[in-house]
């Protein structure tokens, strides 16, 4: 059963006055954007900058390369070599600073969803490798000091034993060696040419290589929470950037937590993908380009304006006709990480957004595409849109083109985005360009 042409129409609608009114064909959100309030400026640089003292490029935050032993054991971490990258797995506190860490995957000191959550309602218990691991760990010297230090500190943060016995101690450290709530944390906390503290290191800001490093660390972690836990179909996929969007340290970071459920929007969708396999071109891609609101692509994937979020928002769309990033090859990782860095870098590392990463869950029997959401945190939620469910977005989806638009030339000419994008009008006309669906190849 396709999905009904008048509900794609009435997506998206413009008022005499200039009040664009947006409903989302995949979740039934709401939206309004009225004349007026997108003029404001997106970004929010601080207007006092502070001087950077001398060691702050690696000691600033939690997250940063002085202070590795803050942060729960490491998991992996990507470090760069003659050929390319490398990924260096359980590292040992004496082994830290022999390598330097690009990207490091780490257990998050206070878990969304918590192992005893997997080990209480499931029986669930880590695998054989990471036990040894986590007692090879326990009986290195600096290993045990470390893992228990931040035990200390989560116990003493949730208010609890200030001077816990080894026994409460002992019972934290599987949740960093086993759980399934990780941290992405890039290297640098601000450009390496920073003067002052408003000068951050974003996703926009890294090189194209060393975003699709990023992305690639990111997917192998994914990979890796999605097998070892056999009682989650789904884990979510997340960064934080800048306080207002949720970070708690303005360093840039991904996050990444193993859930049982696939959530209620994620319900909405594939009920009706159900109904049109489809629908993410229909109502996606097919509907942007009909609406002018591809904003680039390349031969791996297309960014379109998004319609019906809560905010502003640009969908990053894989072409591949594989549904799992874990499963895609090399090029079509790299050609998707390229777009998503573009739009990061035309966004700018002062507006404060959220990256969300969608796929099909692990045990949906339909096909669904890799996509991500990057939504700008330009407003707060309040009384109105509580009341009445319709959210005021300051920016229309055809504002948000015309922004990133304008800013991904600009970056093209100065060689800042990878080379391959399309951008606008030089973009093509071809329908279904999203493969993910089976029955679109016989017709091609």
């Amino acid at each position: 059963m396709p999905f009904p042409l008048s509900s794609a129409r009435s997506a998206l609608s413009t008022m005499a006055d200039g009040t664009v009114k947006q409903f989302s064909p995949f979740t039934g959100t709401q939206v309004w954007t009225v004349p007026g309030r997108g003029n404001r400026p997106l970004s929010a640089r601080k207007t006092d900058p502070e001087p950077l003292g001398p060691d702050a490029h690696v000691d600033t935050c939690n997250f940063c390369q002085a202070r590795l032993l803050a942060t729960p054991p490491e998991k992996s971490r990507m470090v760069r070599t003659a050929g390319g990258w490398e990924i260096l797995r359980d590292q040992f506190p004496d082994q830290l600073e022999t390598t330097q860490a690009e990207f490091r995957r780490v257990p998050n000191l206070f878990e969304i969803v918590s192992y005893d959550y997997w080990a209480q309602n499931y029986g669930y218990e880590m695998a054989a490798d990471r036990r040894a691991h986590m007692e090879a760990y326990l009986a290195d010297h600096a290993g045990r000091e470390h893992v228990y230090a931040i035990a200390r500190t989560r116990l003493a943060a949730s208010g609890m034993s200030t001077d816990p016995t080894e026994e409460e101690l002992q019972a934290i450290v599987p949740a960093y060696f086993g759980g399934g709530h990780d941290v992405i944390i890039a290297r640098r906390h601000f450009i390496d040419d920073a003067s002052d503290d408003s000068q951050l290191a974003s996703s926009g800001t890294l090189t194209p290589k060393e975003h699709h490093a990023f992305i690639a660390f990111t997917i192998d972690a994914l990979r890796n929470l999605l097998e070892s836990n056999p009682y989650s179909p789904y884990v979510v996929v997340f960064q934080n950037w800048l306080a207002a969007a949720g970070a708690s340290f303005e360093h840039l970071h991904k996050q990444l937590v193993a859930i049982d459920e696939r959530g209620v929007n994620a319900d909405l969708e594939i009920a009706k993908l159900r109904q049109n396999l489809n629908l993410y071109n229909e109502v996606g891609v097919n509907f942007a380009q009909q609406h002018n609101l591809v904003i680039a692509e390349n031969d791996y994937a297309v960014v379109v304006a998004g319609i019906g979020h809560r905010y502003p928002t640009a969908s990053v769309y894989s072409k591949s006709a594989t549904c799992e990033p874990w499963l895609q090859s090399e090029e079509e990782v790299r050609g998707f990480s390229d777009l998503l860095h573009a739009i990061h870098a035309a966004t700018g590392p002062d507006v404060a957004c959220n990256e969300e990463w969608h796929y099909r869950p692990v045990d949906l029997d339909v096909p669904m595409p890799w996509r991500v959401n990057l939504k700008w945190r330009l407003s707060t939620v309040a009384g109105f849109e509580g009341g009445t469910k319709i959210y005021v977005n300051t920016l229309s989806p055809f504002d948000v083109r015309d922004r990133l638009v304008t800013n991904l030339y600009r970056l093209r000419d100065q060689g800042a985005i990878a080379p391959g994008i399309r951008i606008a009008a030089e973009c093509g006309v071809e329908r279904n360009v999203l493969k993910y669906n089976p029955m679109l190849k016989g017709s091609e």
